[in-house]
Parts: structure tokens; C-alpha cells; sequence
């Protein structure tokens, strides 16, 4: 009997003209994302990404992902 590898998720934005460039963060299963925990770079980039929405990047999806991180 093997035990499946326990979920997480991430906060995905995919880029609107290169949908491969985007940015990923740790969240819930609810998309709620701990910036404070987040390290300095993160949170400057997490802030970045929700300034440019519609302009440079989609709208935020949640994902889950294993915690080997296979999709």
C-alpha cells in the first residue's frame, strides 16, 4: 500500500504574451497566500504581479501540486 504524496498549492500568474513567464507562489487551497512568510524577493514579485493583471499577466489560478512537485 503506498501513501500518496500530500497536496499543496500555489498561486499561479501566467504571463498574457508569454503564458510560459509568469510567477508562483505557496497558498492554500483557498489561494490565500502568507506574504509575510513570503521571503523579500517573493513579496516584492507577489505585489508586482497583482499590479500588472490585465496588463502583463492573467488573473491568478490556484493549483494543486504534489509535494515532489509533479503537477
Amino acid at each position: 500500500m503506498h501513501a500518496e504524496s500530500p497536496a499543496r498549492y500555489e498561486l499561479r500568474f501566467a504571463g498574457l504574451h508569454h503564458p510560459e513567464h509568469g510567477y508562483a507562489f505557496p497558498c492554500d487551497a483557498e489561494g490565500h497566500v502568507d506574504i509575510d512568510g513570503l521571503p523579500s524577493r517573493a513579496r516584492v514579485n507577489y505585489l508586482y504581479a497583482h499590479t500588472v493583471i490585465g496588463r502583463e499577466l492573467f488573473a491568478p489560478v490556484i493549483r494543486s501540486v504534489s509535494v515532489d512537485g509533479a503537477a
